[in-house]
């Protein structure tokens, strides 16, 4: 069972995802909050493996509460849900920290899907909004880093991996994909990560596409 955390202001929209996310499907809701206010103390009681964490909320929006969490609990993903196609706030969330991004109106199986990738270590990115949402981010002034390496300090095998997280793939789906056992992809992931000075893996998603390294978009 993946354990879920609903994060949104509307009980309507909850009760929802409650039938989308049952058991019988592989899910257990271990909590909900109604805004961002408690995120942080309600992860630490309910201990899920994946957030899902709505955008516009009262109080302490979705990106305010992302980046509290990833702060103390670096470990839990989350993926932000939105009604609206808000490129800008789901590119602040994607930069607070989150693995990713998809709308209330998708199918159910897609979202059942999503959550999957996402609590499995992999990342989402809604394929409707993705190259928009993606420009914004890319516009907006990030904090100052350590000056990045360009995608030639990656050996060819470390390319394969970051073209194949580019198209949304999990580290077993890569191990499959190149014949290698997960725990070499592991390797590799961590090595492009701290070449390319990259936090996670939506933001590898986001160096792929930069870098004409991603194709098509899996989903």
């Amino acid at each position: 069972m993946i354990r879920v955390l609903l994060v949104d202001d509307q009980e309507l929209i909850r009760a929802g995802l409650r039938g989308i996310l049952r058991e019988r499907y592989g899910f257990t809701i271990v909590g909900e909050c109604s805004d961002g206010t408690s995120i942080v103390a309600t992860v630490r009681h309910a201990q899920p493996q994946v957030v899902l964490m709505d955008v516009r909320m009262p109080l302490v929006d979705g990106v305010a509460a992302t980046r509290q969490l990833r702060a103390e609990h670096e470990e839990v993903p989350v993926m932000a849900l939105t009604t609206f196609d808000d490129d800008a706030a789901l590119a602040g969330m994607l930069r607070a920290g989150a693995q990713g991004f998809v709308l209330k109106g998708v199918p159910a199986e897609d979202l059942q899907r999503a959550v999957h990738i996402v609590a499995s270590g992999g990342a989402w990115l809604d394929p409707a909004v993705t190259g928009r949402v993606l420009t914004t981010y890319r516009a907006t002034p990030a904090a100052p880093t350590a000056r990045p390496s360009t995608v030639d300090a990656l050996t060819a095998r470390e390319r394969d991996v970051l073209r194949l997280i580019g198209r949304g793939m999990t580290n077993a789906e890569i191990a499959l994909e190149l014949r290698v056992g997960e725990g070499t992809v592991k390797t590799h992931v961590n090595h492009l990560f701290a070449k390319l000075h990259l936090r996670d893996r939506s933001a590898a998603i986001v160096y792929a596409y930069d870098n004409d390294l991603a194709g098509r978009h899996v989903t």
